[in-house]
């Protein structure tokens, strides 16, 4: 009875070397080949990235111009329309960048999918644009009444004219601080507040007022009139005719 188990066992046993067997036939046959086409799978693969790596450098300049104009936000329309590529690749490329600068990526129904890169100008034109928060100060309270021939108590708007007004800055000390400014042609929100002597919130304010050029100038030391930028998000002085 013994007999039968081990006639089953040695039936499996050539069921299984039959195709091991066969396989080892094949790669000693054929190793030559295979390790032929493991090398071209691995060049090709090492051609692919090089080219990418290459075109990632002609792009690249793109890419920082978009980021310039649109404050660190982007899309792959965005890019693939300024480089006139298949909005994929455009898609790869943001997702490298993205995971290279840390950036940030919002999913929305109505714009798709958006890249938000920060830089350090980006985030001082939002720590410039962003109003101080202006407490009043309590009044006190009074038990005993006022006499109907006294003055009356300062309004709160008075209140807040007289803490906006600022001490006038010397005109000598401003202007070589203009000088090296203007090296770059422009200044930014908190560098023109700070010349004009006034809170940055006040320009901000003012910037896009038609009379802010003449408003600039009544507070300019140097008599200088400015003018804002809407693109670059930057004041510029205004060049007088004649």
């Amino acid at each position: 009875m013994s007999e039968k188990p081990i006639e089953d066992n040695g039936k499996a046993f050539l069921v299984l070397l039959l195709p091991i067997s066969f396989l080892i036939v094949f790669l000693v046959a054929t190793w030559r080949i295979l390790l032929a086409v493991i090398f071209l799978v691995i060049g090709f693969k090492l051609w692919q990235e090089y080219q990418w790596q290459q075109w990632t450098v002609r792009v690249n300049p793109i890419f920082h111009q978009l980021v310039r104009e649109n404050q660190g936000r982007l899309t792959p329309m965005d890019l693939a329309i300024r480089g006139n590529f298949p909005g994929t690749t455009a898609k790869r490329y943001l997702d490298g960048k993205a995971s290279e600068f840390g950036a940030s990526i919002l999913n929305s129904e109505e714009a798709g999918q958006s890249y938000y890169f920060i830089t350090a100008s980006i985030l001082g034109n939002i720590l410039d644009s962003s109003e101080p928060i202006k407490e009043l100060p309590a009044q006190p309270v009074t038990k005993t009444a006022r006499s109907l021939l006294a003055p009356p108590l300062p309004t709160p708007q008075e209140e807040e004219l007289e803490t906006e007004s600022l001490p006038q800055p010397n005109p000598e000390s401003a202007k070589p601080s203009l000088e090296k400014q203007l090296v770059f042609g422009s200044l930014i929100q908190s560098e023109l507040a700070k010349r004009l002597n006034v809170y940055s919130s006040t320009v901000y304010k003012r910037r896009n007022d038609p009379e802010f050029p003449e408003w600039s100038r009544s507070k300019d030391p140097d008599g200088i009139a400015w003018s804002y930028s809407e693109k670059i998000k930057e004041f510029f002085p205004v060049e007088e005719e004649g």
